[in-house]
Order: C-alpha cells, then structure tokens, then sequence
C-alpha cells in the first residue's frame, strides 16, 4: 500500500512540474486514499494545496494546507500556502497570522518579511476605511432623510452613496447599518430622485454578492468562493414564496412602469423554469397557481385603450415567452391540463356581449397564447364562437377592434384547418379592410394575415389558397415597406415577418432569389472597393482649393492598405467558396449584371500573386471561366482580366481541373478578337487562303471555334 501510494506521489510531482494540474491533484488524491502514514500524508496534502492555489480553488488550498500544519505545525511551506489561499479569500488577519509564524521560522527569508509587510498595511488600511465608511453611510441616510435639508447636499448625498455600494467594505456597511429598510423608506417616499439613488445604491450592494442578491439567492447559480461574507450567505429557500410572489405583483400592478414590468417579467423567466430536468419544479408549479391569471392580464393589454398597464413594446412578447417557458417546465398531462383550465376559465371570464372592451382583452390574451404555449391558444381558438369573433371584430367600425382581431388571425393561421376558415369566411373581409384603412398599423397587419394565408398550404402546390400571380404581389408591397426607411422599425418588422411567410411560394422564391444574389454580390463589391471611381487630376484639386469649392475626401479606411487587409481577412473567411457556389446558381437567377459583380470581386481578390493559390484552391479558376464567357462586357472583360492573373502564375491542371486548355484561353483569345482598331480576324481570314495544308486547318479552325461562341465576330468577319 505505501509503495503505491509513493508511486501516486510521484507521479503527482511529475504533473505538476509538466504543469498538469488537474492530472497531479487526480494523483494526490490517489495517494491519499492508499497512503497511511501520517507524515507522508501531510506531505502529499502540501503537495495537492500547491496544484490547488495554481487553479485558483483557494478554499481547497487552504483545507489542504491546514491538514498539513496539523500533523506538523511547523510545516513552513504550508504555512505560507495556507497564507496566501487566505489572503485571496479575504481573511487578511488569519493569513497575517500565518505568515508571521513564517518569519519567526526563517526571519531572513526576505520573501515571508515582504508579505509581513504588505498584509499589515492591507490590514491597517481596511480598519481605517472600515471605520471611516461606518460614519460616512450614517451621515448619507441623515441628509436623505431630512426633508428640510438642501436639494444639492440631498443630491450628492445620494449620488456618493451609489459609488460607496459599488465598494465591498461600503456595500458592507450600508448592509450592517440597517441600511436597506432606509433604502425601501426612500422608495417609498414616492420621490423621482429618491427612488432612482435608492435602486441604484441596491443595484451596487446586490452585484457579485451571493449574501445580497435576490437574483443569486432564486438560482442559487452563483459559484464563485467569497471570503468572510460566505458565512453570511442567506437561506433561499425561506424567502423564495415572498420573492416570487412580490415579483408576480409587480407584474399585474398598474404602479409598476413599463420597464419595471418588462424586468420582473425577464426576472421569472431567467429564475424559474429548471435548468436540469431532473432538479424540482415546485417554483414553476407555484407560480402558476398565484400568477398565470397576472401574466395572461399582461398579454391581453392594449395599449390604445384607457386604463391599461404601463407596458413597452416588448412586454406582451415577454410574457408570452414566460409562458411558454412555464407550460414547458411541466411534467405531465394533470399539471398541464390545469395550466389550460386556468387559461380557459380567465378567458372565458372576459367574454361579454355588452362590453366590447373585455372581448378584445380576450383575443389579445389568446393571441399571446398563441405566440408562446402554441397548444393552449389553439386549443382556446378550437373553443365554440372564439373564430367567429375574430372574424366578426374584423368588420368593427373600430379601428383598435380591427387591429386586435388582424393580429389574432394572422397567430391562429399556424394550423391548416384555421387557415381554411379564416379563407372561407374572412379574406374578403381583409381585403376590403386593406383596401379602405388610412392606418398604416392596420394595412401592413392585414396585409401579413393575407401573405401567411396565401401560404398556408406550404410549398404543396395543391393546396394554393390565392390566385396565380397574387403572392408575388403581396411580396413586392412587402419588400417595398420594407425598403422605406421613413416607416417604423415595428411596421417594418410586419413586413420580413410577411415575406417569411410567402418564401415559401416557389414563384416568390423565384423572384426574390434574383435580388438577394445581386445584394450580396454588390456588398462584396462594396468590401473589396471594386467598384468603378473616377480619378481625381491633382491639378483640379488644387484648383478646386484655390476657389474654395468642395474637395471629396478619401476614408482612411478606403485606402489601399486597408483594402488590402479587408481583402486578406474575407479571403481566410472562405469568400471564394462563396463566390463558387452563386457562379453555380441556377441561370434565371444569376442575371448578367450580378455576374458582372462576381468578376469584380473575383478581379479584386487576385491582385495579390501571394492570394491567388487560396484562390485556385478554394475553386475561384473554374469558376471564372463561365463569367468570362458570358455577361456584360464590361463583366466579361473584369473575368478575363482576373482568369489572365490566375493562369500567369498557376499550374493550368491544378488552377483549372478538369478543364481542356482552350477553355481556359478561349475567353482570353475571344477578348482580343472583339476589340475594335486590331487586324487579328483579317488575319485568320488571310491564313486561310495559304498553300500550307496544316496552316490552313488550323486558321479555319480558329474561326469556327471564335464565330461558334461570339455572335458579334460573326458580323465582323464580313467586313473584314
């Protein structure tokens, strides 16, 4: 037993010269459990609280070296371990203590006496700031609290206690001298500037601290070792029903703002639903008991109406993610069963045919259903005359009841059978509505309910809703409002919202493909500045100077070295596969002037010899080739352009597989055939007519391969 446990020993040691740490500590522990020598074993304990100091797990070093000290309280090498572990967890007084055992041991060890040192004026300057800060914080409470006290020391009274919460020993103070009853007494006093340096003095107090933190004490996800304020560390469990409960007030409270709202909201959705699914979920069940109703209150708010909550744009979207993470959180069919009873009875609860009011609060409620819990809203749309509502508030002559009623159509089209409703009972409807409202929230949320029932079929072509041609259509007033940057981010989210829809039309794929592959390929021209620039005479712009007229300025970085770089880091992003790849692309979709662009950035990538390899390796010289064959002259010219640089420094078998060597010079050779002002063709047509058999083949090949591929040569061979 002990030779093996010499042997883990050893090999301990070896790791942690290697600077394994973690392999050492395995091979500590090892010995440990074989060793059984008491001398031995401190030795080995020594050992493994040096690994653990170097992975920073200070708790475990000092355990480690206070089992050492205990066989051998002169153990100076632990001692000194154990002092530095402490003063990482904060116990200056326990590791000043060890040290100074240290420097009576080896009074010349410079080392231990420099550490004396340091932790006695760490010490001195933590009780003097102690001290200080005890009076300070008392002061700050007694000149916040007085009401006849002066607005400005009032002020800085409050904003010097914000940066002292920010301090561990101020948070401390502030912690230990009542100070967060006063803090809630100035919450309370109702006052802007007393509430907002209330919150933000918490906000400093409760940050990195598992003691102070509500966050922390729900999760108990707070890992990180603490020193004194460990013991100070609260029982979650007693507080946790306060807490949650408190943060279910906030949410259905009319006091509470709309970012208030919005974070008690993020509160419960970060800190209930389990993270593991073998942990409890007793909060999860909880809350839904004390707080379902309140949530589902949030989602059917509108804004448009008196006497609604402080919402922002984002609350009912957080809601119904709160929701969803709940419904989710459950074990079985009973919870979930009563998670739907719930919503059914609050549902049920507002419908009234006399007040029109709490009827939309009940579409709205189900339409945040449908957007988070998707099962419990279809089931409540699945509810005897709820469709018909929808329908029917969408020929309301009020224009919020219409906006409701859109949008809850638009959530309950998800399944076929409630799209082939709204179809036959309410497109007309949607369309007249599209075609008279002045309200542009209404017009782009109709026309999303008609774009996601034209594509309620999917891409099953059987199944097409809407007539040949109308999908198109909804699509291009789509792209249009989402082009226009005078309409609001919301409307304009309607509209990608509108287009996810219809792309799954094929003649929408067809078309928008088109503009997505010019977009693309105009940013990459954009990035490699391969567009078309004027140049600039010297002399004009000394002139322009001279007159005082406006002289364009160059980016900095648009100059050549910056696009140089540019170039270097789009190219180790693999741009080229990309290119590859649109090159590919089906022909109705690669119009002439996106390959124009192609052979732009294809010509601007290989102006470094040292970037063509990367180049030919990912495919870029078999991809040039069809882009010099066909397009717009210009883009034909800028391929061969970017193929001649390619060819003049690569192995033709490696830069273009597979292909014959005239296909790569055949768009070279074609270039120099079209320019006007050159005798080449006349030329051809001359050799031709030579005695010499060979020579004569070989010219009237030459233009029959040149006339078979460019219509123009053809014209100019019968001038020639």
């Amino acid at each position: 037993m002990m030779a093996e446990a010499n042997q883990f020993k050893d090999e301990g040691n070896a790791h942690f010269q290697a600077g394994e740490m973690d392999k050492a500590i395995e091979s500590y522990s090892n010995a440990i459990k074989l060793c059984k020598d008491k001398k031995l074993s401190a030795i080995i304990y020594r050992n493994r609280s040096a690994c653990y100091l170097k992975k920073e797990n200070y708790t475990n070093a000092a355990c480690d070296a206070s089992k050492a000290i205990d066989v051998d309280a002169a153990d100076i090498k632990a001692l000194f371990r154990r002092c530095q572990a402490l003063e990482k967890l904060g116990k200056l007084d326990m590791a000043f203590k060890d040290v100074q055992r240290c420097a009576t041991l080896e009074p010349k060890n410079k080392t231990f006496l420099e550490t004396l040192r340091r932790l006695g004026a760490e010490i001195q300057s933590k009780l003097k700031t102690t001290f200080s800060t005890d009076s300070r914080v008392q002061n700050m409470f007694d000149i916040l609290l007085d009401e006849e006290m002066e607005k400005d020391k009032r002020e800085k009274a409050a904003n010097n206690l914000i940066v002292l919460a920010r301090e561990d020993a101020g948070a401390e103070r502030i912690f230990e001298n009542n100070g967060v009853p006063l803090l809630i007494n100035m919450i309370e006093s109702g006052k802007p500037e007393m509430i907002l340096a209330s919150i933000r003095t918490l906000s400093g107090m409760c940050t990195g601290h598992k003691a102070r933190c509500i966050n922390d004490s729900l999760t108990c996800s707070d890992k990180r070792i603490y020193g004194k304020e460990e013991a100070m560390v609260l029982d979650a469990s007693k507080d946790l029903k306060t807490i949650l409960l408190s943060l279910l007030e906030m949410v259905g409270s009319k006091k509470v703002s709309g970012h208030g709202r919005d974070q008690a909201l993020n509160l419960l959705t970060k800190n209930v639903p389990r993270k593991e699914k073998n942990e409890d979920h007793s909060k999860t069940l909880f809350t839904i008991d004390h707080g379902l109703k309140k949530i589902l209150k949030v989602c059917g708010q509108i804004p448009d109406l008196p006497d609604q909550l402080p919402m922002t744009e984002n609350t009912q979207l957080i809601a119904s993610v709160l929701l969803t993470k709940l419904y989710d959180d459950l074990k079985c069919d009973p919870e979930r069963d009563n998670f739907r009873d719930v919503s059914d009875e609050y549902i049920k609860s507002k419908f009234d045919p006399k007040d029109m009011d709490k009827n939309i609060h009940a579409i709205n409620v189900i339409s945040g259903l449908l957007q988070g819990p998707f099962d419990v809203g279809n089931a409540m749309v699945g509810r005897q005359g709820v469709m018909e509502m929808m329908v029917a508030l969408c020929a309301s002559d009020r224009e919020v009841d219409q906006l409701v009623a859109i949008e809850a159509l638009i959530h309950a089209a998800s399944k076929m059978s409630r799209a082939s409703f709204i179809i036959t009972n309410g497109v007309s409807l949607l369309k007249d509505i599209y075609k008279k409202t002045k309200n542009e929230k209404i017009k782009i949320r109709t026309l999303v309910g008609l774009c996601k029932l034209g594509s309620s079929g999917g891409d099953d072509y059987s199944m097409r809703q809407f007539a040949e041609g109308s999908t198109e259509k909804l699509a291009k007033q789509c792209r249009k409002w989402l082009c226009n940057p005078q309409l609001d981010t919301r409307t304009r989210k309607w509209a990608i919202e509108g287009l996810a829809y219809l792309t799954n039309d094929a003649d929408v794929k067809d078309d928008f493909d088109k503009t997505i592959l010019y977009a693309v390929a105009c940013t990459l021209v954009n990035c490699t500045n391969s567009y078309d620039k004027k140049d600039i005479l010297p002399e004009l712009v000394q002139l322009a100077k001279f007159s005082k007229q406006h002289v364009p300025e160059q980016h900095p970085k648009d100059k050549k070295d910056f696009i140089e770089k540019r170039i270097k880091r789009m190219l180790k992003a693999g741009v080229t596969s990309a290119l590859t790849v649109m090159v590919k692309a089906d022909s109705s979709i690669l119009t002439d002037q996106t390959k124009e662009m192609l052979s732009r950035v294809f010509l601007a990538l290989s102006e470094d010899v040292k970037d063509r390899g990367i180049i030919v390796a990912q495919g870029g010289g078999k991809a040039l080739i069809p882009l010099a064959l066909e397009g717009t002259n210009l883009g034909k010219v800028k391929a061969c352009h970017a193929l001649a640089k390619i060819a003049s420094v690569s192995n033709p078998e490696m830069a273009f597989p597979g292909e014959r060597v005239y296909e790569v010079v055949r768009p070279l050779v074609q270039e120099r055939y079209m320019q006007d002002g050159n005798d080449k063709l006349k030329l051809l047509v001359l050799l031709c007519g030579e005695d010499d058999d060979l020579l004569q083949i070989a010219a009237a090949g030459a233009l029959a391969m040149l006339t078979a591929s460019q219509k123009k040569l053809c014209r100019k061979l019968t001038v020639v």
